[in-house]
């Protein structure tokens, strides 16, 4: 049982760890998309569009909604937004960082 967890974490991150399942998860904050219509917003081909989703549904991150011959993606859990929130604030933070060591830098090399 102690172990469920980590291992659940484990995947779940593996399944994130690619920027374009990030940027179709960012994609679909806002509401269900279609592959073509994600193809068109990322400038990404529909096949590896699709072939990012079918990894991303394997681990129940975005469930698919059948409407005739269409399919339209979401996100399975909402609070999936705000640990993308928390990573792009942690990238920031991190980039706060690096301007102030690099005017340090500058500051000891003036």
């Amino acid at each position: 049982m102690p172990q469920q967890l980590p291992n659940f974490k484990a995947e779940f991150f593996k399944a994130l760890a690619h920027p374009v399942r990030i940027r179709i998860l960012d994609s679909l904050r806002h509401g269900e998309k279609g592959v073509n219509e994600l193809s068109e917003l990322l400038q990404i081909e529909p096949a590896n569009v699709s072939q990012q989703l079918a990894i991303l549904r394997i681990r129940n991150i975005v469930v698919g909604r059948k409407s005739g011959t269409n399919v339209y993606y979401s996100v399975s859990d909402p609070a999936l937004f705000r640990l993308l929130d928390v990573a792009k604030e942690i990238f920031n933070n991190h980039l706060v960082g690096v301007r102030d060591m690099l005017v340090q830098i500058h500051d000891v090399a003036s």
